[in-house]
């Protein structure tokens, strides 16, 4: 199993009333890809993240195999998503993608 992790900013025109509005249409447009997208098996969206954090909102999905994190980024249903819900309203993108040690052979 591969984890995408994926952080980011809300732009800063974006009232607090606009995100918290995008973060639950995110939720559910990125959870509705899981069946749709080969390899996807889980979507979480990390709306509130403790104040330590460093970015507003994260997304941590898991995929069955690394190959798969090429074939979610590609998909025409997880591009239509991005680039209608997630896209034009955050910034300041970092992304990590790993296998748990116990995962490996």
């Amino acid at each position: 199993m591969v984890y995408h992790i994926v952080m980011w900013n809300f732009k800063k025109e974006l009232t607090e009333e606009k995100k918290q509005e995008q973060k639950a249409i995110m939720d559910r447009e990125l959870k509705a890809l899981v069946g749709q997208v080969p390899g996807l098996l889980t979507v979480e969206l990390v709306p509130d993240p403790i104040p330590s954090s460093t970015h507003e909102i994260a997304l941590v999905t898991t995929l069955e195999k690394a190959e798969d994190v090429a074939v979610y980024a590609n998909h025409p249903a997880h591009v239509a998503v991005a680039d209608t819900y997630v896209r034009p309203y955050v910034c300041d993108r970092a992304a990590l993608d790993y296998e748990p040690a116990s995962e490996r052979d």
